[in-house]
């Protein structure tokens, strides 16, 4: 079966009534995770952006602090999964704001990592182009926005300068 677009999607949900709206819904949730968490946002979190901001950084915390370190394998690909939920997370909300402050909050836990993630090439590269991203992202923002994450990304951007030139 081939999926239809978004927009034939739409013309036909116009003419649902709200009961079948609400049972389509359920049937959504039922199928993928991401669908049920996606529908959690939108219902109970979005409303207090700064509320689901914090939920996420304490989950962040959480899958930093099992992160097994016995070689850095293992370390790559815990790291790799956790910035695969923030991009999920911040496509959730939408907003620049939120995908900015969750970037900055892993890239600051990242750059303060044991054992250092200087010491490996690729998590090195992964972290610049977390910082490339938010650069980009910070740019479309307001003015005042840009200056505060700036100033944040002046202090990431040093870190890494830094710990390169110690490494050498």
């Amino acid at each position: 079966m081939k999926a239809v677009s978004v927009v034939t999607i739409k013309k036909e949900l116009k003419h649902r009534s709200s009961e079948e709206l609400l049972e389509l819904c359920l049937r959504l949730s039922k199928f993928k995770k991401e669908n049920k968490e996606l529908l959690t946002y939108l219902l109970f979190e979005s409303h207090d952006e700064s509320g689901y901001i914090q939920t996420v950084k304490a989950e962040i915390d959480e899958q930093f602090e099992t992160i097994n370190t016995n070689s850095y394998f293992y370390i790559k690909k815990s790291i790799r999964k956790i910035l695969r939920n923030i991009k999920k997370y911040a496509r959730y909300s939408l907003k620049k704001e939120t995908e900015v402050e969750l970037l900055l909050y892993f890239c600051t836990i990242l750059k303060d990592f044991k054992p250092s993630i200087f010491k490996n090439t690729t998590l090195t590269n992964l972290y610049d182009r977390q910082i490339i991203a938010i650069k980009k992202i910070v740019e479309k923002l307001h003015e005042d926005l840009q200056y505060d994450y700036n100033l944040e990304l002046e202090i990431l951007e040093d870190a890494s300068h830094n710990a390169r030139v110690y490494r050498l």
